[in-house]
């Protein structure tokens, strides 16, 4: 009989995480992840849909300070799991990585900005334009070979273990729980259809209707948890916009992290470059940001189209949200211009320029579309207060059912998530947490 004790429902880095954390924290004796592919860890966090970083708020210029504070935390979470578990250039890997702003305007404001943040991130250093010709030569190479002409400053670090394969990093969690509590299962290929309740727990019923029972379920499925949790009853308030990204390859011209200035009005990462930390001698560029009618990619363009989204997003509200987001001309250029990223020749011409800002001396035979990587990240749309919604949302019922969508950084805050997860489940079940050890190995500076 397939009786659980929680029920974890999706198998990238978030819940293979919380099954981690269960299994290493609490008394609870009995946990399974529900995964819909044959491998974990193959939508969001593969390392081909995701920019592959450990997201603190140091180089990420549209956190608040207040923001950066929280992220630190949670990002420092998982760094320190790495390095304990000794993880180093297998999971998780050393760079420099720098925020960069180019011309006046962003000059005036990463100068402004590295002054507040050094409070927050110890060791945070400022480059001037000379320091960054030293640590990132092609930041500062300008098109005829000189130097370019605008003045540009950077925020940053010359060292940081920063960037993380979260897919490895997944099938570590699970390798662990496993060991730790060989009656802890993961059931692939099976495709929730829904949850239902049955006597004092759930019963999760797959599409080929199997059904597996648990006393409390937590659902980590990306862009799915929405749509499971309207077919519950939960969440009818909201609504989804997915955004995929699609990423260019440049030959090996970055020696670590070069992020932009970001507009804050947008959810989704100004466009970046980095050492790609699976493929060798390659430079990954992007994201550009598509909103498509899709829960996750597929191999072409009418893959995957998902009929769960007209369910979500057939109400006057998410259209009102839709009209009041295309009104605002910056947010309307941005979803215009990423439209023609997506044209042959003309698109990759126009990513030129863009990528131009981070590597002035690119050309257009340099860049390659990075074909099969990004992925969609739900942004929630809330019609009660009719706006976008940036950032994670968690609804939870308190009735031993709890639906999480983890948009960026989600996957930075696995462990912090897992943390207050794990919390809420144990005090569902009366079961027990170690927290003083779990924050005295993973973050000690919370208990001072």
């Amino acid at each position: 009989m397939n009786e659980f004790d929680v029920a974890i429902i999706g198998g990238g880095v978030s819940g293979c995480c919380t099954f981690y954390t269960l299994t290493e924290y609490s008394n609870i004796k009995k946990i399974a992840i529900i995964e819909k592919e044959s491998k974990l860890a193959q939508i969001s966090s593969n390392h081909k849909a995701n920019s592959q970083t450990i997201h603190d708020g140091s180089i990420e210029t549209n956190y608040t300070a207040q923001k950066a504070r929280k992220v630190r935390l949670s990002a420092q979470k998982v760094r320190n799991f790495a390095l304990k578990e000794g993880l180093q250039n297998t999971i998780i890997f050393n760079m420099q990585k720098i925020a960069i702003g180019v011309g006046d305007v962003e000059c005036e404001y990463i100068t402004k900005r590295h002054e507040e943040f050094k409070e927050i991130f110890p060791g945070l250093k400022f480059y001037t334009k000379e320091d960054i010709k030293t640590l990132e030569p092609k930041v500062i190479e300008g098109q005829n070979g000189g130097d370019r002409p605008e003045n540009v400053v950077a925020s940053g670090f010359d060292s940081d273990w920063c960037a993380i394969d979260f897919e490895l990093l997944s099938e570590y969690f699970v390798k662990k729980a496993k060991e730790k509590n060989p009656q802890n299962e993961v059931f692939f290929n099976f495709h929730v259809d829904q949850i239902k309740q049955k006597n004092t727990g759930y019963a999760i019923v797959s599409k080929d209707s199997k059904e597996i029972y648990a006393k409390f379920v937590l659902v980590d499925a990306g862009s799915y948890s929405l749509p499971l949790a309207q077919s519950a009853g939960y969440g009818l308030d909201l609504g989804c916009l997915p955004v995929a990204g699609n990423f260019y390859f440049a030959p090996n011209v970055l020696k670590g992290k070069v992020y932009g200035v970001q507009n804050p009005k947008l959810p989704f990462a100004a466009l970046h470059g980095d050492p790609d930390i699976v493929v060798n001698g390659k430079t990954r560029l992007g994201p550009t940001a598509l909103a498509m009618p899709k829960l996750e990619r597929g191999k072409y363009w009418f893959d995957k189209l998902s009929p769960d989204l007209l369910k979500l997003d057939m109400h006057k509200e998410i259209f009102q949200i839709s009209y009041d987001l295309f009104r605002d001309s910056e947010i309307r250029n941005y979803v215009l211009r990423n439209i023609f990223f997506g044209i042959p020749y003309f698109g990759k011409k126009m990513f030129l320029k863009d990528a131009q800002k981070i590597i002035p001396s690119l050309k257009l035979h340099d860049i390659t579309f990075a074909k099969g990587y990004g992925e969609v990240r739900p942004q929630v749309l809330d019609r009660t207060a009719k706006k976008l919604e940036m950032g994670e949302k968690r609804i939870r019922t308190g009735k031993g059912l709890t639906f999480n969508m983890t948009p960026s950084p989600g996957a930075t805050s696995c462990l912090q998530n897992a943390f207050v997860d794990s919390q809420e489940i144990v005090a569902y079940l009366n079961a027990t947490f170690d927290k003083e050890r779990f924050l005295q190995e993973l973050s000690p500076e919370e208990l001072q």
